[in-house]
């Protein structure tokens, strides 16, 4: 009896070592729809925010930028214009973290004159060619 609990121990470390061997480690960049997809539907009600600073209202894309590497294109109208299209930073393709905001060229957020923004309505595309819209008035995004 004594020598079996060895042996079985032995035996099911060698099983599990040799199945973290086969099966390789599954990496996710988060730059495609498929991986951002559940990310941006879990946060959708926080996909922007709104808050008055220095004599202005920043309307920050923070959150969409975040997952912008599985993204076409981001849009958004507000207080019912004509929607247009965010100038976003570039992914970071080949980078250990693409999605990463360097913050270099482009801010995360728009400027537009102190309590103007009512409401605004957003429209992404996935780089699948899938789009999904989402609609906030300034009291469900606004932050102090």
């Amino acid at each position: 009896m004594k020598h079996i609990f060895p042996r079985t121990i032995a035996l099911l470390f060698a099983t599990l070592s040799s199945l973290s061997i086969a099966a390789p480690a599954h990496a996710e960049n988060f730059t495609t729809a498929a991986e951002v997809r559940p990310i941006l539907a879990a946060t959708k009600a926080q996909w922007i925010a709104v808050r008055q600073y220095d004599g202005a209202d920043l309307l920050y894309f923070t959150n969409l930028l975040a997952w912008r590497c599985g993204l076409e294109r981001i849009e958004y109208a507000i207080n019912g214009a004509p929607a247009e299209l965010l100038n976003a930073e570039p992914c970071h393709e080949g980078e250990a973290v693409p999605n990463a905001l360097k913050v270099e060229d482009q801010l995360p957020y728009i400027r537009l004159p102190l309590a103007s923004l009512q409401s605004v309505e957003v429209i992404i595309t996935y780089d699948d060619g899938a789009s999904e819209t989402a609609s906030f008035q300034r009291k469900d995004i606004e932050i102090n």
